[in-house]
């Protein structure tokens, strides 16, 4: 696919500000590697997958979502494989969310005990490898994938910037990974009704940025990733999804 037909992009916010739903509105069928829990609540029609054991199921119009429930670090491993693969039917890819991943990396690595300083280097190679070898799902030979979104809890740093929230020096290689990086929040639009915005241009405070041309401006409110790659890719002009 060419850069415009691919979506690479990494969401955080605070607690409860939509991000699985904002993760549900990715073009179907949809995988979401559900580390947290909070995807199986998002409205779209959903199954379950064990990648460890099971094939990718097959779309039969029953479902628009699977979910991996994600209990350890060897269960995204093995997803991956089969993405990469390119036997199966998914259009975009959802980790939901990329610190509690990671946080399944520690687990595999030192359990419950203490990191010690050779561990953190491991986890920073580990984790980056996923992370890019994810993103480079969008530029697959054979079958790649419209959108992967990496999803991650925010976190203010001593500068007082907001900036997702992972271990060690991922939270500053993260987001030059992805093509945008944005910050969801709730905020009041011109009406003083409550909208969900999501910053991806310059904002002050939080760490947002973008690498599309600026087509979608600033922000985006009530945002839906699907409409949004419609516009990345020049095959919707309704300026009003966007600001």
């Amino acid at each position: 696919s060419a850069a415009s037909d691919v979506y690479k992009r990494q969401v955080y916010s605070k607690p409860k500000r939509g991000k699985s739903w904002l993760g549900d509105t990715t073009p179907a069928p949809r995988l979401v590697l559900d580390a947290e829990g909070g995807s199986r609540f998002t409205p779209s029609k959903k199954i379950s997958w064990d990648p460890v054991t099971q094939k990718p199921p097959e779309p039969d119009g029953t479902w628009d979502t699977v979910l991996v429930n994600v209990h350890d670090y060897k269960t995204v491993l093995r997803t991956y494989e089969w993405l990469n693969s390119g036997q199966h039917p998914f259009r975009s890819v959802v980790m939901d969310s990329i610190s509690e991943v990671q946080q399944r990396a520690v687990d595999d690595l030192v359990g419950i005990n203490q990191m010690q300083m050779k561990d953190w280097g491991t986890l920073l190679r580990q984790v980056s490898d996923l992370v890019r070898k994810f993103r480079d799902l969008t530029t697959h030979k054979v079958k790649p994938i419209d959108a992967v979104i990496f999803i991650a809890m925010a976190k203010q740093m001593q500068d007082d910037t907001w900036r997702p929230h992972v271990q060690g020096s991922l939270s500053t290689t993260l987001p030059y990974y992805v093509d945008i990086c944005g910050f969801l929040e709730i905020t009041a639009a011109e009406d003083g009704s409550s909208v969900r915005r999501l910053f991806i241009g310059p904002t002050p405070g939080y760490e947002t940025g973008e690498r599309v041309g600026g087509r979608l401006g600033n922000y985006v409110d009530n945002p839906n990733i699907t409409d949004m790659l419609r516009v990345v890719r020049g095959e919707d002009d309704n300026e009003d999804k966007v600001a």
